[in-house]
């Protein structure tokens, strides 16, 4: 048995064989065709798998993406198709390539590394947990105060520019270029939506679908609250069932409309998180509470084995990284997770958490 270690050249077709057989058997295309930015080619040094000397065993990958936020850019490698082979389960090989994959994000220089899946105990134990916040808007019935002026087209076929000068209203999001774009939008199973006004200008987009995941969820969107309501409306509309709005907490403004109009919320995780590099993730804190907020006393430090958070001596010791973990990306308060004082609390509560997002498309 070999591994974990990149697949070499000739292979990648065996490598997309077994996870075509082991994720996608009942599928009419290939998973590769889902990931075309990371199950390709170019991306060898970012997949790991385990081998004997007939067969892959195992397999994950990493994605090292850059997300802009107002509080900076952070370095995210997103990990994804984790999966070993039924015959050989039970053995740790997943825990291997997982961690291979994370040695692999610390040599990259990533902040965190992030995945999604429900096995909460296995990925606990590696050093992963739940947090951030995410918001799922159940769309269930009609929505009454949807405008009736906007042209809705539903095809593929748009402009990857016009998409992308939405996309980048977005206040946290990944870096991407036209051509991730036009690769996205090739995706089996994903369809795309569009809003235009009487001018001929496009106003909204939504997404549905993506491959055999995310059936019935708007995991991404962007545009004018009035455009994307009303595509929500129109797709609820053509499914005949509830879809599920898929959204960043910080997203208020659409938010409150659809809260509004009635419709349900479900606050979840954004997903699972691990620390990979905690000098430059501490940095950016302390940096942003000196820029944003004039904190020259906030404190966030490793040190003798115990992490240390707070304003100036009021601290809080912790030899727990969940604990961190929760502090920076939530979805609770600092003050919620220790009570420092009002005046503390508010100032904490104020530089933390971290509003962090990963899209739909971008997630593996």
């Amino acid at each position: 048995m070999e591994g974990p270690r990149a697949p070499k050249t000739n292979e990648f077709g065996e490598l997309v064989q077994f996870l075509d057989s082991n994720l996608r058997n009942q599928s009419q295309w290939s998973v590769a065709d889902e990931y075309p930015t990371t199950l390709t080619l170019q991306n060898l040094h970012n997949l790991r798998i385990i081998k004997n000397e007939k067969e892959i065993l195992s397999h994950a990958v990493v994605k090292p993406i850059i997300v802009k936020t107002r509080r900076g850019l952070f370095k995210v490698g997103c990990i994804g198709s984790v999966v070993t082979s039924e015959a050989h389960r039970n053995q740790g090989l997943s825990q291997s390539v997982i961690n291979d994959c994370i040695k692999s994000l610390t040599e990259q220089d990533c902040d965190f590394a992030i995945l999604w899946s429900n096995l909460y105990d296995f990925y606990r134990k590696i050093g992963f947990e739940l947090a951030g916040s995410e918001v799922s808007m159940l769309i269930d019935k009609p929505l009454l105060g949807a405008a009736t002026s906007y042209k809705i087209e539903t095809t593929n076929r748009v402009d990857s520019q016009a998409l992308f000068r939405l996309y980048s209203q977005h206040s946290v999001s990944s870096i991407r270029t036209l051509e991730d774009f036009e690769k996205f939008l090739k995706i089996p199973n994903c369809h795309l939506y569009t809003a235009w006004n009487k001018l001929g200008k496009i106003e909204a987009y939504a997404v549905e679908g993506k491959g055999a995941d995310l059936q019935g969820y708007i995991h991404e969107w962007g545009g004018t609250v009035d455009g994307i309501v009303t595509l929500l409306n129109h797709i609820r509309q053509i499914h005949d069932k509830t879809i599920t709005l898929i959204s960043p907490f910080h997203a208020q403004g659409l938010i409150r409309k659809l809260e509004s109009l009635g419709i349900r919320r479900v606050d979840g995780f954004l997903g699972l998180i691990k620390v990979t590099n905690e000098k430059s993730l501490f940095a950016k804190v302390i940096r942003n509470a000196r820029a944003e907020w004039g904190i020259n006393n906030f404190i966030l430090e490793n040190r003798e084995g115990f992490y240390h958070y707070g304003i100036g001596n009021n601290l809080f010791k912790t030899d727990q990284i969940s604990d961190i973990v929760r502090l920076i990306f939530g979805p609770q308060k600092p003050s919620q997770l220790h009570d420092a004082g009002p005046e503390i609390n508010n100032i904490l509560d104020r530089i933390l958490p971290f509003e962090m997002w990963i899209w739909g498309w971008d997630s593996v």
